[in-house]
């Protein structure tokens, strides 16, 4: 099937096997080839074929990458980059000095540690509000200086649930038909197969696709998708002339943990569904975060707005255990952690393998301090493709041995 031949209206099922997946042109071989190189031959001086001139700047197993991520998510233009904070630096680049940023107040915790440490010194302000808990909250925050509205549905780590088309929404109403802010949403916990926040109104979507989209943590990658051309140039030169491009093999191991992505999605969601509903039942949970959690005294807030939005609640477990006899939380959370013996304790998520963590002293560490800084005793659960009997069972063996 050629580019041309893909069809839009396809099920993100098809869509992940075969976009960006069509049989190599010169030899048909159906796992298209690696294009390991740094330059390419010309035909003659300044002629470059179909653009490929320099490979920081153009590289066909990229370009195969970019195009799969943009059909997934219905975009027209995917631009990837290194890593997730590449990604993150190249759409900060969108706010001149002067201008503003709106975010969110629970983002991954080096976000906040780029917009704050990096864009505050160059004269960008940011300003945060809780956009999960109504967003009409943005309306105080913004200003004819807004230049980006920026947040992450689910958050991470307190996975809240941000009305998407509700926030566009304040922005147009804000902005009317003048100059508005560009409405950028990290979309890397619910992945295009949950759901797809251009649909709802977005101008950009971004991912870490280190995490579901490459899908087995054996590779470090980000990618933006925007169906706006001019954005999509901006992005394109920064992406060029800041040079922090994904290797040609990072693409192809991403391309290929693509191919897989709706069933992994699909067996993530069904254990952590699980796994949620377990630990709604004990009596040692004092909170508990998951967005398909519905009713209960652990229903989530966001629960009607994300059956609304997503397909089903994701493959994240957020909770904090209840301290016990002169044991604290936090104490109990770090033995929890450390006596798993499934989960592994690592950062990151979104891999075959389930996660625990702590994210006050791992991957939030740099929000210490500040609005955002997230409970000293909450657990983070990134829930693999493994069997969920086992899971369960390790996490009830870990919580009774925490005390």
């Amino acid at each position: 099937m050629r580019p041309e031949e893909l069809d839009p209206a396809l099920t993100i099922e098809t869509l992940a096997v075969h976009a960006g997946q069509e049989p190599d042109e010169a030899t048909g071989a159906v796992s298209p080839p690696i294009y390991q190189t740094s330059t390419y031959r010309q035909a003659g001086v300044g002629r470059p074929i179909d653009d490929y001139d320099y490979a920081r700047t153009k590289n066909p197993t990229r370009d195969r990458f970019e195009r799969a991520v943009a059909a997934l998510e219905g975009g027209g233009f995917g631009i990837a980059f290194a890593s997730g904070s590449a990604t993150t630096a190249a759409i900060a680049e969108l706010a001149e000095p002067g201008t503003e940023v709106v975010v969110g107040d629970d983002v991954y915790g080096g976000t906040f540690r780029y917009l704050e440490r990096v864009r505050g010194p160059q004269g960008v302000v940011t300003r945060y509000a809780d956009l999960a808990a109504d967003p009409e909250a943005m309306w105080e925050s913004l200003s004819d200086r807004t230049r980006l509205v920026w947040f992450e549905t689910p958050t991470n780590p307190l996975l809240k649930v941000v009305d998407v088309r509700a926030a566009a929404g304040v922005v147009r109403e804000r902005f009317g038909s003048g100059p508005r802010p560009i409405l950028v949403v990290d979309n890397t916990f619910a992945t295009p197969v949950l759901q797809r926040p251009l649909d709802l109104g977005a101008d950009i979507v971004f991912h870490s696709a280190t995490k579901y989209l490459a899908g087995h943590s054996d590779t470090v990658i980000g990618v933006a998708v925007t169906r706006d051309p001019a954005i999509a140039e901006r992005l394109r030169f920064l992406q060029n002339a800041a040079g922090a491009v994904p290797g040609p093999f990072d693409c192809f191991l991403a391309l290929r943990g693509l191919r897989t992505l709706p069933l992994r999605v699909g067996r993530h969601n069904a254990n952590a569904s699980e796994i949620a509903a377990f630990l709604a039942d004990r009596d040692d949970v004092d909170w508990l975060s998951y967005p398909g959690l519905g009713s209960g005294r652990h229903a989530h807030p966001q629960a009607a707005c994300a059956s609304q939005q997503m397909r089903a609640g994701g493959g994240m477990v957020s909770f904090v255990p209840r301290g016990r006899d002169r044991q604290s939380a936090r104490d109990r959370a770090i033995a929890i952690c450390e006596a798993t013996r499934i989960f592994t304790l690592a950062e990151s998520l979104g891999g075959v393998e389930s996660l625990i963590e702590l994210p006050a002293v791992m991957t939030h560490a740099s929000v210490a301090g500040s609005r955002l800084e997230v409970p000293e005793a909450l657990i983070r659960l990134s829930v693999g493709i493994e069997g969920a009997t086992d899971l369960i069972e390790d996490l009830r063996q870990a919580m009774d041995a925490a005390g």
